[in-house]
């Protein structure tokens, strides 16, 4: 079994993890509509995550915030959606310069069509793997918004997510998965965006909230959540879409697409409870806001390696995950 799943998998691999490939004289590579459509299914439950992070953040926030929290989150598909195709996407996985950034050859998707790039997936159009990677950049400045919730000017927060989007993002994609990239040939191994996703969005939340400071009235009045209900939904949502942003960074379908996907739910399944265990031993009762933080923590520990591990590894990591996660607030 070990030794299918290799030859399975081996062509399959994720920008992050591939070495670059070596010229071999083979056929050309050819569109496979089992794994165009997998990639497809898997870019639109991606997508569903921004507006599920949307609810998971509004439901957080005082009423009088909640519209304009949940606006931060879905007008990202807007904007970075036109970043991207303009020049987000050569900047972030065109032609390597000096193992920094993407060359502009790429600009307004030029060159980016429906026959595969073997570099980065041979076996799917060039655009589907283009918009797979747009719902990744879409949604990673819009996790940063939880930690200036109710403290950021909507037409700052635009500008805010066009600069970072292009000189931290772009950027850092580039690095570790375009072909190129300084950190992917050191051989990293970041198979769905630990890094490039979760490392420089926490980094950016960690730094918005140093500069602009607590809330008004912090400590002073209750910040109760607006509908916790709304939370719930919102991690639920993000759970669903989050099979999609592991099992779909396999850009195939197959072996390791299921595997990623199986280690997501477990991990994400054993964050939720061991958070939800934990606060209850410390504070004498569990809490909704826990068990979704939790499931979150879990998701989010799991996705560089939800690749690379198996099942009861995976319930480790979330295990794991819930329980510092929770000691850490």
């Amino acid at each position: 079994m070990a030794e299918d799943l290799k030859k399975e998998t081996a062509p399959q691999q994720t920008p992050a993890v591939a070495a670059p490939l070596t010229q071999t004289t083979q056929a050309s590579p050819k569109v496979d509509p089992g794994d165009t459509s997998w990639m497809l299914i898997s870019t639109a439950l991606v997508m569903l995550m921004t507006p599920g992070l949307s609810l998971f953040y509004g439901g957080m926030v005082r009423k009088k915030n909640v519209l304009g929290t949940i606006m931060q989150s879905f007008i990202a598909l807007g904007v970075i959606t036109l970043q991207w195709v303009l020049y987000g996407y050569s900047l972030s996985f065109g032609p390597d310069i000096g193992g920094l950034i993407g060359s502009l050859a790429w600009v307004g998707l030029r060159g980016v069509g429906l026959d595969p790039f073997p570099d980065y997936a041979a076996t799917i159009p060039h655009q589907a793997f283009m918009i797979f990677q747009m719902m990744f950049a879409v949604i990673t400045p819009a996790l940063i918004t939880g930690a200036f919730a109710e403290r950021f000017k909507f037409k700052t927060y635009l500008v805010f997510i066009v600069l970072w989007a292009t000189f931290v993002y772009d950027p850092l994609a580039h690095w570790v998965w375009g072909t190129g990239g300084w950190i992917r040939n050191l051989g990293a191994l970041d198979f769905a965006g630990g890094l490039v996703v979760h490392i420089s969005s926490g980094v950016a939340a960690f730094e918005a909230t140093l500069a602009v400071g607590r809330r008004r009235g912090y400590g002073e009045e209750a910040m109760p959540p607006h509908n916790l209900t709304m939370t719930l939904l919102g991690a639920a949502l993000l759970w669903f879409g989050w099979f999609g942003f592991n099992g779909g960074s396999a850009v195939a379908s197959g072996s390791l697409a299921t595997s990623a996907f199986v280690a997501t739910h477990i991990s994400t399944a054993a964050a939720a409870l061991s958070w939800m265990i934990a606060e209850w031993k410390h504070r004498g009762n569990p809490t909704v806001l826990g068990a979704a933080s939790g499931a979150v923590a879990g998701l989010v520990a799991i996705t560089p390696g939800s690749g690379f591990v198996g099942p009861l590894s995976a319930m480790i990591i979330g295990l794991a995950a819930g329980v510092a996660c929770y000691l850490a607030i």
